[in-house]
């Protein structure tokens, strides 16, 4: 039988900060009441899980909370959102007289973000705490985390080929990445198939 390995990747629920539409990095904001109502909506809606792999930020502890209630949640910092630093709390309209501001926009995955982290930087520790999670050796994990962190891993191991700005990443759901072989994914290619989470259709495979 093959070694099938799938992760389910899903972001928290919606937070007072991302209602604003603020910049929210490793600072937290609670989930909005709106946000609240969403995810214990989606309750059920996903499989049982003993275990939740989780950034250590409360917006996804919470979330993990309310859709797992009975799972043991396992908090890892390498997971959480981009370290916006300086701008963390602000939004577009109070930023954009900020030359270092404009410059960021202008070449997001090279310029450094003041007091916070470069997208390089970023991308590294994302993919040390993916290293990690896969090392267990499990057949399904389910990571909650945040939209940023869930874009670079679909970048490096969805089936087809997008840019971290086309994946598009909704409160409270996301992606199931399935390899049909756990050496493959250990050998970091790309899985084999992809669904929506939860499940809406199919999108590759």
């Amino acid at each position: 039988m093959a070694d099938i390995v799938a992760v389910t990747l899903l972001r928290h629920g919606l937070t007072e900060a991302n209602e604003r539409r603020a910049y929210l990095g490793w600072t937290d904001s609670p989930l909005s009441v709106e946000g609240e109502k969403q995810i214990l909506a989606l309750r059920g809606s996903y499989p049982t899980y003993e275990k939740v792999y989780t950034s250590d930020l409360h917006r996804c502890v919470e979330t993990a909370k309310l859709l797992f209630p009975n799972a043991v949640a396992v908090k890892n910092i390498a997971f959480r959102e981009m370290n916006f630093g300086n701008w963390e709390g602000r939004t577009y309209d109070e930023l954009k007289i900020d030359s270092h501001y404009l410059d960021w926009l202008d070449s997001p995955m090279a310029a450094m973000v003041p007091g916070g982290e470069s997208y390089p930087d970023f991308s590294n520790r994302v993919h040390d705490g993916w290293n990690q999670l896969i090392a267990s050796g499990e057949s399904s994990y389910v990571l909650m985390t945040h939209g940023g962190v869930i874009r670079e891993l679909l970048v490096r191991y969805a089936p087809m080929k997008k840019s971290f700005f086309d994946w598009s990443v909704s409160h409270g759901r996301g992606y199931k990445l399935i390899w049909e072989d756990r050496n493959s994914l250990r050998r970091g290619e790309r899985c084999t198939l992809l669904q929506e989470a939860p499940i809406t259709g199919k999108l590759n495979g």
